[in-house]
């Protein structure tokens, strides 16, 4: 498999190694729940879920989400955030995990980045297949440009989630895209999150 290992996500977490972590939930959901874009009843999924800040968010809100996460470390992590909190997290390959009900909104935040590019068309298919029609992708799309892309390395994770390749990876003809510009989100460590809701056709 292409891009890090299971064993290399396992030691950033048991060694609390994890720079991208904010240590609290994405403003941007916040504002995705302020704008009532994921209702209490919903079916939310999270992939990737890391230490679970956006579970947590989430379950504060109402709305039981289920988070997936193939590095137990992670998993260990998000449940013990999550505690009694409505929601659930599973150890599970979101490359391989099959929803058994449809979704309502999947959560992309740093799982499609922390993939290699070699894996984004499959995982892009699973997202599709695991909602519902109409059904709402919350996508933020990591803005990690590096020098030597300027000589075809593709260097990471994060991964540069660039926008014309968001547009192919999730084309028009099976989703509907909202007209640019978009909101940049920043992080501390220099990137930056595009915010793009997209709905399934």
């Amino acid at each position: 498999m292409a891009g890090p290992s299971t064993q290399f996500w396992q030691e950033k977490f048991t060694s609390g190694q994890t720079p991208w972590d904010r240590g609290s939930a994405h403003p941007q959901l916040q504002l995705w729940l302020a704008a009532g874009l994921i209702p209490p009843q919903a079916q939310v999924l999270v992939p990737g879920c890391g230490r679970g800040h956006e579970l947590v968010a989430l379950g504060q809100a109402g709305i039981a989400a289920l988070g997936l996460d193939y590095t137990p470390a992670a998993v260990e992590l998000a449940r013990a955030n999550l505690g009694a909190l409505p929601g659930r997290v599973e150890l599970a390959d979101v490359l391989q995990w099959q929803s058994p009900a449809p979704q309502d909104i999947v959560y992309e935040q740093t799982c499609l980045c922390a993939l290699h590019p070699d894996h984004w068309q499959r995982y892009a298919q699973q997202i599709h297949r695991w909602l519902k029609p109409g059904g709402l992708l919350l996508a933020l799309f990591m803005q990690a440009r590096r020098e030597s892309a300027e000589q075809g390395v593709v260097e990471g994770p994060p991964y540069h989630c660039d926008i014309n390749a968001m547009r192919a990876l999730f084309p028009s003809e099976l989703w509907d895209w909202p007209a640019p510009p978009y909101t940049a989100q920043g992080h501390e460590r220099g990137w930056a999150e595009l915010a793009v809701v997209l709905r399934k056709r």
